[in-house]
């Protein structure tokens, strides 16, 4: 298969450039190829598509490709690309942010409402709110332009090289219960989460395309409780010793504890019921549809021998002093 990813340096378009390399596939991948290295055995088109008009966009992208990987979130940047590669098939990498309903848990395409789209392009920096309907946008401009597609929304996404920082929190933490066993727990522990390894999304993504697999799915991982997530990644990253301190989310909000990421916060917590349905979508779809899933508890161990072997980085959330502070108030 020829196989063309929109990107192919950071995260998830690494990932499916490495697993399609694997797979023996001929990879090429269109990017700027400044945010990270290419994995060894791919093509590099220099693209630059913040900078690039359509012509310019078809001019790099002139070559025939069997499939298409794309991670984009700016309509114009879709919408330029889909009519440059419009004969292969196309595997457009969306988000669950589409969905106007983040409180119903087992929601699945087709039984949640979707955000009205955004057809132009926004700075998520001043409007982050524009995520999802630009997204939305985007599924569109791949339905209708491409010759076949399938279109997955993934939840949270993590495991070796999230450059977010988010779920690298809590195996840094738990790697820490010798000098801090009691660790500060968010929320109910029956609250329901769900993550997904980005080497198992990676791995589908290349499936999809291998089998042209048309439809529209959701990239997510098997519920579980936060309990018992955080039970996996304590024993993936040696910290099955730890006591974990469950805190109830008013608690949490009165020592301006926030939730979700950034500064101060305790990843993967979530406000409920708002966000009852945000971490909790059906899986069973996209397991028919041939996704694989692998246990919490090796994503866990691999993410912390990542953080090891790069202590730079990105770990949001709690800083060890101010988990101390909130812990010794309560």
């Amino acid at each position: 298969m020829r196989l063309l990813v929109l990107g192919g340096s950071v995260f998830l378009s690494r990932a499916v450039a490495e697993e399609a390399v694997a797979r023996g596939h001929e990879v090429t991948c269109a990017c700027r190829g400044t945010s990270g290295s290419l994995p060894d055995g791919v093509a590099h088109v220099e693209l630059d598509r913040a900078q690039s008009s359509p012509q310019a966009v078809a001019e790099a992208l002139g070559a025939a490709y069997d499939a298409v990987v794309d991670v984009a979130r700016q309509p114009s940047w879709v919408r330029a690309a889909v009519a440059a590669v419009p004969d292969a098939h196309w595997v457009f990498v969306s988000t669950i942010n589409v969905y106007a309903d983040e409180s119903t848990p087992g929601g699945r395409p087709g039984t949640l409402p979707l955000r009205e789209p955004l057809q132009d392009d926004a700075d998520l920096a001043t409007d982050p709110d524009a995520y999802g309907p630009m997204k939305v946008a985007c599924e569109s401009i791949v339905r209708d332009g491409a010759a076949s597609a399938s279109i997955v929304r993934p939840g949270l996404i993590v495991g070796p090289g999230d450059p977010t920082g988010r779920f690298t929190y809590w195996p840094a933490r738990f790697a820490d219960v010798a000098s801090a066993p009691t660790v500060l727990a968010p929320g109910d522990p029956e609250d329901v989460v769900q993550v997904i390894d980005v080497r198992d999304l990676a791995a589908w993504l290349v499936t999809l395309a291998e089998q042209r697999t048309v439809g529209d799915f959701d990239g997510v991982g098997e519920t579980t409780s936060i309990r018992d997530l955080l039970a996996a990644v304590a024993l993936g990253s040696g910290g099955g010793d730890a006591l974990l301190r469950w805190t109830p989310a008013a608690d949490l909000e009165a020592h301006d504890v926030q939730p979700w990421a950034g500064d101060r916060s305790l990843p993967l917590w979530l406000p409920r019921p708002a966000y009852d349905g945000l971490l909790a979508h059906d899986v069973e779809p996209s397991l028919a549809a041939g996704l694989i899933l692998r246990p919490v508890e090796d994503t866990a161990r691999d993410t912390l021998a990542w953080l090891r072997a790069n202590p730079d980085a990105p770990v949001t959330g709690l800083t060890r002093a101010q988990e101390a502070a909130v812990l010794a108030a309560l």
